[in-house]
């Protein structure tokens, strides 16, 4: 029988099944759908998926990757789509006896000797040697039939190796997923597919770029119809024939799609004041991408732009145009913007929220992704559904781990047309989103060999890519960044690198790695001047390498109009953990001094910050100046904020948003309010100060820490301050007792131990003068971050500690490259890219001890756990907490080093009903005497409790 035949109802047989639901979801009697529906459903979604969510350059892209027109191309990838459940034509079918009991006898008859295999393995087997008979050549790991089978073997997560000559031998597969009758079937699959789909041209090439991004189109298609809401129903439904099913699949998708949340928009036209929050017209840095940028990026597309700025001179505004402008040509329609911190993510998801809320869109969803967005409440608002699922990166609820069969579709809420639907809110589906604001970790997961590495790749090319605070990565995390701006290049995806403090040597590595991945070898960019001007920017285009530069009377006209003095003052001081001889004078020690700078604004009025370098210091701190300066109780109001990592989620989310909005340039600013805070307020929040003391830090660090003082020209400073015609930052050094500085030992861990040496000896040496602000800036960088040899030679200490601070970046570097997935043009087998079998959980982003989360709970005289002291808020434990359970529960926990809690017992371990949760399983308990909150409870030599006003104390025995 032919393709015709066979497409007719009762043409061919339907008894193996795809999907099957047990009934648990409520229904009644189990469901089972037949595989060859599902193969249609996917072929028919990934269709939709191409001509809606994916971009004109996307699209262009996987065409000329595969030698086809954008038609062939489309219909390729909708039967690659369609082919990856083939192997469940295969001992898969025996895994449930009450499908396996309808398959027909013949196919029952013809079991016998067959191996049980992943079915993913065994699609790409069984489809490598049909698509060699289609004229896919199959004979070496790069040729094209080989590499669409290794496509059809990575719509689980990982791409795998195909054995040509071995376990993919055709005499080998024969035996191993069935007999003839099997064969024959799964050979009628594939031509009935390659029919309804129209995909006869066969393609002269695929590329790895082409063929990842193939294979995310494929994982979404799949994950769409195994939609338990869409799939039950039509397992229920008369038995129709191949092509009137398919018919109907193609007719349905679209209505799917558009459920899921994928479909892309184009914001409609508004004003710059509209767009930005009500300014009234660009400055001279905006102007300069607006008026000069445009032309060239019309001309040559996509490609990369590094904006430099002073902080508070407007680069997320200019990011947000450049944006803007990449996407006007059609080729990219959305945005992601990555960012170093949760809190600094929350941040700039209210402004990413805002602009585009502000442009009028019916819906445009704006998702949140980081490991805790779930305490984001601007998020997790109350009206989204209730019952949506949690999921994870390795993880869907599902039979057979194939998709969703109990998931229910979700409604968006219409009261707010920027949060995503259900589906869109899975934790590595929200990537998918198109507009998103991520952390930097989220994006780095691309270029790990980590599970669905090829969704996120896709999720991240189509729209304009935002990196945020880029001095901010460390050199484990850069090189990280820079081998996924290799791939973004390799994309054809605009990417723009904001920072404020960026050496020099930094932009030019990671200019040359996206022009590596545009196609412009490094051999061809080692003379390129990639250095963009300060204050300015620099763009270089993917097609031709070409460099593009603010123009130079702009830039100084943009530094004359932000151009303002400051002082940075050393103060030495004798920090607790230096014990000075007996026979030394007395010194004004960290907390005396503090005191002494915040003592005017808690007398006179004013906002202040005070950054400590360690929890433990702005514990001690904040503890400090409630006595020292008469705040009992943190002062009337809040008047006194604590505000570090070790606060529970809900807690410090709370606290985090009522300083910047407090502290922000329209908010009702206090009469008066100190916060003492560590790093986590260092970046990307739009705040002013009146006062701040910082402890001693790397230079980057303490010039990001200035530009939130004095921020806004329009705030009207404490009258004490009238006679002060520039803002100060008051930076504490630790000293012995000579004078020297001594880092304390907590302090070491946290940098190089070199970067705040070398600060504390260059603002000890430099003049006495203010400094100007943006002129000084590259320069005070480039002096400690870029070139520091000359400062390392002032002493004996330095000498040792600029060794050792390139040999900890060389060690960094190394243990990045160690899992990193190859370049583009080094990848000859897609098997390259999985050649680790790296776990998300065990993926390092950055360098260090990962972290384990913490639950805070609370034993009651009755014996019941509960999140409270009180006993109002027990936890559930007899069954699995339901998602508004399981989203309180997170909000109150909090990270600590694992370190921390070695040792833990039965009374640490979650509930039995929890252990299967993905997100709730891993959780250490912390078990606290209701009636003795306060006394603390032990993990080994470790000592842990929760206070109401500092959050988890940690003492050591």
């Amino acid at each position: 029988m032919g393709v015709l035949e066979d497409a007719r109802r009762g043409g061919i047989d339907l008894s193996p099944w795809g999907k099957f639901d047990r009934g648990k979801f409520g229904r009644g009697q189990p469901a089972v759908y037949a595989l060859l529906f599902h193969l249609l459903d996917v072929a028919a979604i990934a269709g939709v998926v191409w001509d809606r969510y994916l971009t004109c350059g996307q699209r262009r892209l996987i065409a000329a990757g595969l030698g086809l027109s954008l038609a062939e191309a489309r219909c390729v990838v909708m039967f690659i789509a369609g082919l990856h459940d083939l192997g469940k034509l295969s001992a898969f079918q025996e895994q449930e006896a009450v499908p396996w009991a309808q398959v027909s006898g013949t196919l029952r008859g013809d079991a016998r000797g067959w191996k049980l295999m992943p079915h993913e393995r065994a699609s790409m087997h069984a489809a490598l040697h049909l698509l060699a008979e289609a004229g896919y050549p199959a004979d070496t790991s790069d040729s094209v039939g080989v590499l669409v089978a290794q496509i059809l073997g990575g719509h689980h997560g990982r791409f795998l190796q195909v054995d040509i000559d071995g376990a993919a031998k055709a005499s080998r597969v024969g035996v191993t997923l069935g007999g003839p009758a099997w064969q024959d079937l799964r050979r009628r699959y594939f031509a009935l597919l390659r029919h309804l789909t129209g995909a006869t041209a066969v393609p002269a090439d695929v590329s790895v770029p082409a063929a990842v991004l193939i294979t995310g189109v494929g994982v979404i298609a799949d994950r769409l119809a195994s939609q338990g809401h869409y799939w039950l129903p039509k397992a229920q439904a008369p038995a129709f024939g191949a092509a009137d099913h398919y018919a109907q699949a193609v007719r349905e998708a679209p209505g799917v799609l558009e459920q899921s949340g994928l479909t892309r928009i184009t914001l409609p036209h508004t004003s710059f004041s509209r767009a930005h929050g009500g300014l009234e017209t660009p400055n001279a840095l905006q102007a300069s991408v607006i008026g000069q940028l445009a032309p060239v990026v019309g001309e040559k597309g996509a490609g990369i732009v590094v904006v430099t700025d002073a902080t508070g001179g407007g680069k997320s505004v200019t990011a947000l145009e450049a944006a803007r402008i990449f996407n006007a040509s059609g080729d990219t329609n959305g945005i992601l913007w990555l960012l170093p911190t949760m809190a600094t993510t929350d941040a700039a998801y209210d402004v990413l929220e805002a602009y585009v809320a502000a442009h009028r869109p019916g819906h445009a969803a704006v998702s949140v992704v980081h490991s805790h967005s779930y305490r984001n409440t601007a998020y997790t608002d109350h009206r989204l559904a209730a019952h949506e699922p949690s999921t994870s990166d390795a993880f869907w609820p599902g039979d057979d781990g194939d998709g969703d069969a109990g998931m229910q579709a979700g409604e968006r809420p219409e009261e707010k047309v920027t949060v995503p639907d259900g589906w869109l809110r899975g934790w590595d589906r929200a990537l998918l989103s198109q507009f998103t604001v991520a952390t930097h970790d989220q994006a780095l997961m691309a270029v790990l060999p980590v599970r669905f590495s090829a969704l996120r790749m896709l999720a991240l090319s189509g729209r304009t890519v935002i990196v945020d605070e880029v001095h901010a990565l460390p050199p484990f995390m850069r090189l990280m960044l820079g081998r996924l701006l290799h791939w973004l290049g390799a994309l054809g995806c605009p990417v723009v690198l904001l920072s404020a403090t960026l050496p020099q040597h930094v932009s030019r590595e990671l200019v040359r790695s996206y022009l590596d991945g545009a196609g412009h070898p490094y051999s061809e960019t080692a003379s390129l001047d990639c250095q963009p001007p300060y204050p300015g920017w620099l763009y270089a285009a993917a097609l031709d390498a070409s460099l593009t530069r603010i123009s130079p009377a702009v830039a100084a006209a943009h530094a004359e109009r932000h151009r303002r003095r400051a002082d940075i003052r050393l103060r030495p001081v004798r920090h607790p953990s230096c014990t000075d001889p007996e026979d030394a004078p007395p010194r004004e020690t960290r907390l005396e001094r503090t005191a002494q700078e915040i003592a005017p604004v808690a007398e006179s009025g004013g906002c202040a910050a005070v950054y400590c370098a360690t929890v433990a210091d702005a514990q001690a701190t904040y503890e400090h100046l409630r006595t020292a300066l008469d705040w009992p109780d943190g002062g009337p109001e809040g008047q006194l904020v604590l505000l570090h990592a070790r606060l529970p989620g809900h807690q410090g989310e709370a606290l985090i948003r009522h300083v910047r909005t407090a502290l922000s340039r329209e908010g009702r600013r206090p009469e008066r309010l100190v916060v003492v805070t560590t790093s986590l307020l260092d970046m990307s929040l739009d705040i002013d100060v009146d006062v701040m003391v910082s402890d001693l830090a790397a230079l980057h660090t303490l010039l990001q820490r200035l530009g939130r003082l004095w921020r806004f020209d329009s705030i009207a400073r404490p009258a004490w301050m009238r006679g002060h015609d520039r803002p100060r930052l008051s930076v504490l050094q630790p000293t012995d007792h000579h004078g020297r500085t001594l880092l304390p030992p907590a302090w070491r861990a946290l940098d190089s131990p070199f970067l705040p040496l070398a600060t504390a000896e260059y603002l000890a040496h430099r003049h006495q003068g203010p400094l100007t602000l943006p002129d000084d800036i590259q320069h005070l960088v480039q002096s400690v971050h870029g070139d520091a040899e000359d400062l390392a030679t002032a002493s004996a200490a330095l000498r040792r500690g600029h060794t050792l601070h390139q040999a900890r970046q060389r060690t960094e570097e190394h243990h990045s490259a160690l899992h990193l997935v190859p370049a583009w043009h080094d990848t000859l087998s897609l098997s390259d890219l999985h050649r680790q079998n790296l776990h998300a959980s065990e993926a390092a982003t950055r360098l260090g001890v990962m972290p384990r989360r913490l639950l805070p709970v609370y034993r009651t005289s009755g014996g019941r756990l509960s999140l409270d002291a009180a006993g109002t808020r027990p936890l559930p434990r007899q069954r699995k907490p339901t998602t508004t359970q399981t989203r309180t529960i997170l909000r109150h926990t909090l990270p600590v080093p694992a370190a921390w809690v070695p040792g833990r017992g039965l009374r640490n371990q979650v509930p039995a009903s929890w252990r299967t949760h993905a997100l709730l399983a891993d959780l250490v308990l912390l078990v606290q005497d209701a009636d003795n909150p306060a006394q603390p409870v032990r993990f080994g030599r470790h000592l842990l409790h929760l206070d109401a006003a500092l959050g988890l104390v940690h003492t050591r025995e």
